[in-house]
């Protein structure tokens, strides 16, 4: 086959470009380089589980409805530690009195109904309470009187110590050692106390109202067993 100029010439031009197509030609070093961009995803926050059980205390799991089962049987001492009820406002005016409830923070009349609620919800379970401690502040003592379970009676161990922590562990002691001394006698006493006085002896933070249910274990530690939020 002869070829003309014109073919030979087209020919070679379309081998040459044949010849580059399949060889490795590379870019020039300052030539950008682009990456497709790959979806970021977020990692889920989760805590590592020491974490987790470092920061609550330990609490046998009881159902609301077992608790209330036990408290009314009551075949071992069962302690329901409490928080006052609703009484708006932090601390205490300054230079309050004990013996002069006016010059305290008091129990709202929402707080009132609150206590009676709790104090219904003993009656209705037919939880028999043998006694009611009580802080000495109005707040915690009228609570009791609301509530309408059991009498009441003083007992400044559960006194707030809100202004001076320097107290704490003596009081908290003083708590311990009752519920320890107790143990052994079948029945319910609650104790009406204050935030910080169950954040010590409970090791948990509560709402006004909330009960926090605890007895003393084979180890003679009193702990933890259920908790009962606020009615």
């Amino acid at each position: 086959m002869i070829l003309t100029r014109d073919k030979l010439i087209g020919s070679v031009g379309i081998f040459l470009f044949a010849l580059a197509s399949c060889g490795n030609v590379s870019q020039p070093s300052d030539a950008p380089t682009t990456t497709l961009p790959v979806a970021e995803s977020t990692p889920a926050q989760t805590t590592p589980k020491s974490e987790t059980q470092s920061e609550a205390p330990e609490t046998i799991a009881v159902s609301e409805g077992d608790i209330w089962s036990r408290l009314r049987q009551a075949d071992t001492h069962y302690y329901v530690l409490m928080r006052h009820e609703i009484a708006p406002g932090t601390g205490d005016p300054p230079n309050f009195q004990l013996s002069d409830c006016s010059t305290q923070r008091n129990l709202s009349q929402e707080g009132i109904a609150q206590a009676q609620r709790t104090g219904d919800a003993f009656k209705e379970n037919m939880v028999a309470v043998q006694q009611i401690l009580s802080s000495e502040w109005c707040r915690c003592l009228d609570t009791g009187t609301a509530m309408d379970v059991a009498p009441i009676e003083p007992f400044p161990a559960l006194n707030s110590f809100f202004s001076d922590r320097s107290r704490e562990p003596k009081q908290t002691a003083a708590v311990r050692e009752f519920m320890i001394n107790n143990r052994d006698e079948p029945g319910v006493t609650v104790l009406i106390t204050h935030f910080v006085n169950v954040g010590a002896i409970a090791g948990s933070s509560v709402a006004s109202g909330e009960i926090v249910v605890m007895q003393v274990n084979e180890q003679n530690e009193p702990e933890v067993i259920a908790t009962i939020e606020p009615f």
